[in-house]
């Protein structure tokens, strides 16, 4: 399992640079995504996003859910990204990501367990 330092550190606060991805969605419509974590799994490459807004302020206002997207390409060989819908692969994934940012994050495991259980 080959593995990415994640996209940054939480020392670097000063100088903090998101890194930014534009897809387009199915209707044309362009969407600004952060990208927190990159990672390969059995062969596969998946990043851990959550949406942008340039006003810093809603930025801390939203409520921004992490996404999950799988890299793929389409029979030309080009790349894509395609949001991860299956339960189990959401899953397995979105712990192997919550691990790593919670090592670099102030993420309390036990009380997001709990809170998951709470909507789950």
């Amino acid at each position: 399992m080959a593995e990415e330092q994640l996209a940054h550190g939480a020392n670097e606060e000063d100088d903090y640079q998101p890194d930014l991805i534009t897809l387009e969605d199915d209707t044309g419509e362009e969407h600004t995504f952060e990208v927190l974590d990159a990672t390969e799994e059995g062969g596969v490459r998946y990043f851990a996003m959550v949406p942008y807004s340039e006003n810093p302020n809603e930025r801390l206002a939203a409520d921004a859910e992490m996404i999950i997207m799988r890299a793929g390409e389409d029979e030309g060989g080009e790349e894509y990204l395609d949001i991860v819908d299956d339960e189990e692969e959401l899953f397995t994934i979105g712990e192997v990501f919550l691990k790593r940012l919670s090592e670099v994050y102030d993420i309390d495991m036990d009380e997001l367990k709990r809170e998951m259980g709470e909507e789950g």
